[in-house]
């Protein structure tokens, strides 16, 4: 009997090893997949702040980009804060 519990108990153990190497796997690839939507974020918020300056106002821009104004500002601060950032990490080198 024991023996058969000592398999019974091996194999919990390898299916919980399982789940757990799924999950971190999972975890791994949302981590990735955030960091790459960030990366484009930051693209797009630099794309819409020169927009903004060629069409010479968010309102302009919006109308140019089929975009709303509401969007072209959470753009505009993305663009700002990542300047700002980008600014502190030169200064702290």
């Amino acid at each position: 009997m024991s023996v058969q519990s000592s398999d019974k108990a091996l194999s919990r153990k390898q299916r919980l090893q399982e789940k757990q190497r799924r999950q971190l796997a999972v975890v791994d690839t949302v981590d990735k997949a955030e960091a790459k939507v960030r990366k484009a974020e930051v693209e797009l918020a630099g794309a819409v702040a020169e927009a903004v300056q060629v069409f010479g106002d968010e309102q302009s821009a919006s109308e140019g980009l089929d975009m709303p104004v509401e969007a072209i500002r959470r753009f505009l601060g993305m663009a700002q804060e990542e300047t700002a950032g980008s600014g502190d990490a030169a200064g702290a080198s």
